[in-house]
């Protein structure tokens, strides 16, 4: 379907209606990627109170908070889903740290998107393979490269259709929507962690800092991104 199309089609409906219509159009070919931040739980808490067919999937890169784990097992004890875990490939891990140890990624951007392609990006073209519709906690106000973006695009490198339904959403509507239902939440977010990926390369940061200053916090300038969301999608 054209993107252009199917936005219009999405423009104006709740966002569990839009779920709904997305599941009824590309069944079997929807998919949503958690990393257990607030925004994917919100999206987690309205694709299981309505029940709706999403595969939710998780890429576990192996250098995880514990708090993520946390809320990853109280997520499926809340709501009794099957989140499928994707992990990194062994052997490709196992020589990048036998070639530079531990902590390569902290000696220059290159080995830090080395890291990167191998924890994530890799295991994302496995979890994404024959899909349609990827689903994103994308909000505009993370950083000034998503705000470019659109709540919905077509990823020509991947070839789907990216659907980010919270795009419009504002922090704080976030995180009242999870105090509101008691969702789980990462506790790290009450400890100045906004943004939260791998534990060597995530820091708290001061309120009213950018969103993704804790991430990567040793590189100077340039998009805080791991490469997952910055391969130039055409919008619609």
């Amino acid at each position: 379907m054209n993107p252009q199309q199917l936005k219009e089609q999405l423009t104006g409906i709740p966002i569990a209606g839009q779920f709904k219509m997305l599941t009824e159009q590309f069944p079997g070919k929807v998919v949503f990627t958690t990393s257990f931040g607030m925004e994917d739980q919100v999206i987690t808490h309205l694709i299981a109170e309505n029940k709706l067919s999403v595969e939710l999937v998780t890429l576990d890169t192996g250098r995880l908070f514990q708090e993520t784990y946390k809320v990853f097992s109280e997520t499926v004890d809340r709501y009794g889903l099957k989140i499928k875990v994707f992990f990194p490939d062994r052997e490709e891990v196992e020589e990048m740290m036998t070639d530079k140890g531990p902590f390569s990624f902290y000696h220059s951007k290159q080995n830090r998107l080395e890291c990167c392609r191998l924890r994530k990006v890799m295991p994302l073209a496995r979890a994404l393979a024959g899909r349609e519709i990827w689903i994103t906690g994308i909000r505009s106000g993370q950083s000034e490269e998503r705000g470019q973006r659109d709540w919905l695009e077509y990823d020509e490198e991947k070839e789907l259709i990216r659907f980010h339904p919270l795009f419009n959403w504002s922090l704080e509507d976030v995180e009242n929507f999870i105090k509101e239902r008691h969702i789980p939440y990462n506790s790290l977010h009450d400890k100045g962690f906004i943004s939260i990926g791998c534990q060597p390369c995530t820091r708290s940061v001061k309120k009213g800092d950018d969103f993704r200053s804790g991430r990567w916090w040793w590189e100077m300038g340039g998009n805080k991104e791991c490469g997952i969301m910055i391969n130039n999608p055409g919008t619609s």
